[in-house]
Order: C-alpha cells, then structure tokens, then sequence
C-alpha cells in the first residue's frame, strides 16, 4: 500500500491536506517582511538654466561647462548627460544606485 492509495480511497482528506497546505502557504506569505528585498532607488537630478539671448556655443561655454564641473566633482555621481541649445541649458545628473538624494543635493 502507497501513500497515495490512501488518498485515492478517502477524498475528503486529500481535500482537508490541500487546504491545509494552502492556508499555510498563504499565511507564510503575508508573514513575509518587505524588509527582507534590497531597496533599489535610481534617482535623477536635473539642473536646467535659461540665458537669454545666448547662442548655444557662449550656453555651453560660459553656463553648462563650469556646472558640469562642480556636479562631476559631487559625492554619489554615477554618469552625467548635458544639453546646450539657444538660450538654455539642462543637465541631467544620474546617481549611484541607492545613494541619497539629499546628500547630492547638499
């Protein structure tokens, strides 16, 4: 005699075991902490500055340049994307991963 003929001959407590595993699986589910998964934050800070009047060459020059600089020397800087056009600048600083954002903005 198998284990499993003892389910075929009584139905009703192979129901009683598949319910007794589901409701166990679904309480060790709610019983799971969120804590126990990485905090993963991409966080983006992006600087935009309006020249007016300036041509895209003297924006990126005088204006994108020089805060490219002070962004790249920043704690927490993964990579660094910057456009210059007529009369604006904008600068997109991407962080490491989970790095604060208040401490780069700081």
């Amino acid at each position: 005699m198998r284990s499993t003929d003892l389910f075929i001959r009584r139905p009703v407590l192979a129901i009683v075991v598949n319910l007794v595993i589901l409701i166990a699986g679904l309480q060790s589910i709610r019983s799971l902490s969120v804590r126990q998964f990485p905090r993963t934050d991409v966080a983006v800070v992006t600087v935009s500055t309006v020249y007016v009047g300036a041509n895209a060459d003297l924006v990126r020059g005088f204006i994108t340049g020089p805060i490219e600089r002070v962004l790249a020397s920043a704690d927490g800087v993964d990579y660094i994307e910057s456009s210059s056009a007529q009369s604006v600048s904008t600068i997109t600083v991407h962080l490491k991963l989970n790095y604060s954002t208040n401490d780069a903005l700081t």
